[in-house]
């Protein structure tokens, strides 16, 4: 075999070897349902039990439709106020990747979830995978409950800062919390009305002040395992 054949099949080779291992570390375009939408908020408004109770009201819904095997966590974030533990969304969904009902890949992992998601009013499933109200539908119930910035880190608590999580998710009266858009849609065509988790606070923590602003107390929720 002439040196220039060996050295063309080293390459051909190599470039198999790559192309395996490339497509090992691909992330599959299809998986088990790993998040969606609230088909409904707990009735309450923005109060939701806490955390624990956001939790609670996922795994509810995903063992309603056969995947209560999985632990589900609630996209908020909580540490408004200086006298409660600073939690982070992000740092409590798991490491991905996350499909929607219909095992369409919505995003990779939690830097992915943040920076290039598939996060749009078709993907945007509930657990029963049908498709969410957005803007333009009747009743528009976009606004998607979470507390965060963008990056899914909680807000400062510094004074003079506005409330951003319903008395941490406790409070049905007066206050507001961040929502973000999960049709990615709204008033304007700025990066916040387009923002899936950090668009602009509610006018009030009670289920009529949601409605208000086109929500209804709906979360995301993600499978954590």
């Amino acid at each position: 075999m002439s040196r220039t054949i060996r050295a063309l099949a080293l390459v051909l080779k190599v470039a198999a070897t790559t192309a395996v291992l490339t497509a090992c570390a691909t992330t599959p375009s299809s998986g088990p349902m790993g998040f969606f939408v609230t088909s409904t908020g707990p009735g309450n408004g923005a109060d939701l039990g806490g955390l624990a109770g956001a939790d609670a009201h996922c795994q509810k819904l995903a063992t309603s439709v056969g995947a209560g095997e999985r632990t589900w966590r609630a996209y908020l974030s909580t540490g408004w106020t200086s006298t409660t533990p600073v939690v982070n969304a992000r740092d409590r969904i798991g490491k991905g990747p996350w499909y929607n009902a219909k095992g369409v890949l919505i995003a990779s992992d939690v830097d992915n979830l943040h920076t290039a998601n598939n996060v749009t009013k078709s993907t945007s499933l509930d657990e029963k995978g049908t498709v969410v109200n957005g803007r333009g539908d009747t009743p528009n119930t976009h606004d998607i409950l979470t507390g965060s910035r963008s990056d899914g880190t909680a807000f400062s608590s510094a004074p003079g800062m506005p409330e951003m999580t319903c008395g941490e998710w406790t409070k049905s009266g007066d206050g507001s919390a961040m929502t973000g858009h999960h049709d990615r849609t709204g008033l304007a065509t700025d990066a916040w009305s387009a923002s899936w988790n950090s668009s602009h606070n509610t006018v009030g923590c009670s289920q009529q002040a949601l409605v208000r602003t086109g929500g209804a107390g709906l979360l995301y929720c993600f499978a954590a395992d």
